[in-house]
């Protein structure tokens, strides 16, 4: 378990955004590259394109339910409804130990505050005052406790 989670924040640590460090750790199990996974996970860093929305390392997490439990058919709506419970089931997961859903809030950030689209640049001050690894390491957690079958909300 822990290899995979490992894994996600050395991607971080690297550079990658959060949703692409969460991703990415798992890219080969999903049949992606690693190409793939960073790519299709790019413009879900920073709270959805840097924009401090949804946090990033849980849109990784929704899009790894989506690989496991998304449905490849319009007409099934029962498999688009397990898809639905199981992301719903994780985002109250990771809202119940972090605090919040929305990256400004993660960040301590207002809401009203516009943000510019340039990454920061990951120095020990970047680490020390944003708690991004946290939250991709707490995303990977979930995700690996899922798949070992723990149901968190039933």
């Amino acid at each position: 378990m822990e290899s995979k989670i490992e894994k996600a924040v050395a991607l971080f640590k690297e550079g990658y955004n959060c949703s692409q460090s969460v991703v990415a750790a798992y890219a080969e199990e999903y049949g992606l590259t690693r190409e793939q996974a960073l790519k299709i996970s790019a413009s879900f860093g920073g709270g959805i394109g840097r924009m401090r929305k949804t946090c990033g390392a849980a849109c990784g997490l929704f899009m790894l339910a989506g690989l496991e439990t998304g449905c490849t058919e319009g007409s099934n709506r029962e498999g688009k409804e397990e898809n639905y419970k199981t992301v719903q089931m994780l985002a109250r997961e990771f809202e119940r130990r972090n605090g919040s859903l929305t990256c400004a809030e993660l960040l301590g950030l207002s809401k009203q505050a516009p943000t510019p689209p340039t990454p920061e640049e990951r120095t020990t001050e970047y680490f020390k005052k944003r708690p991004c690894v946290k939250m991709v390491e707490e995303a990977a957690r979930i995700w690996e406790e899922y798949r070992a079958g723990k149901r968190f909300d039933e």
